[in-house]
């Protein structure tokens, strides 16, 4: 079992909601449409990538070519995110978010 974990400053990603080229290189097209529709869209995308660090972190030892790119955070219809890498589930990760207005935290446990 490997874990890894990540904390981001919601400010940092205010300015990233006007680069879309940006958005598209870093957060797949199912993040980008459920983040930025939401009023606090800044807020979405940080806790998405800092799951996608987590997941990174939680991987590295076993896939070193990831990139967040490859990882996508979605939610089931009951709101639990779930973990995609190169658009396939996987299935034995559980990933937890959490956020206040300043900061967002995430957690990935690999199994």
């Amino acid at each position: 079992m490997n874990i890894g974990i990540d904390i981001e400053e919601v400010k940092r990603f205010n300015k990233c909601l006007k680069d879309k080229k940006y958005l598209k290189r870093i957060f797949s097209e199912e993040e980008i449409l459920y983040s930025l529709p939401k009023k606090n869209a800044a807020q979405h995308l940080a806790a998405r990538f800092a799951a996608k660090e987590a997941v990174w972190k939680a991987l590295s030892s076993r896939n070193k070519k990831l990139v967040a790119a490859d990882v996508s955070i979605q939610n089931t219809k009951n709101g639990k995110p779930q973990v995609y890498i190169k658009n396939k589930k996987y299935q034995k990760i559980d990933v937890s978010l959490s956020h206040t207005d300043k900061c967002v935290v995430a957690v990935a446990i690999v199994f």
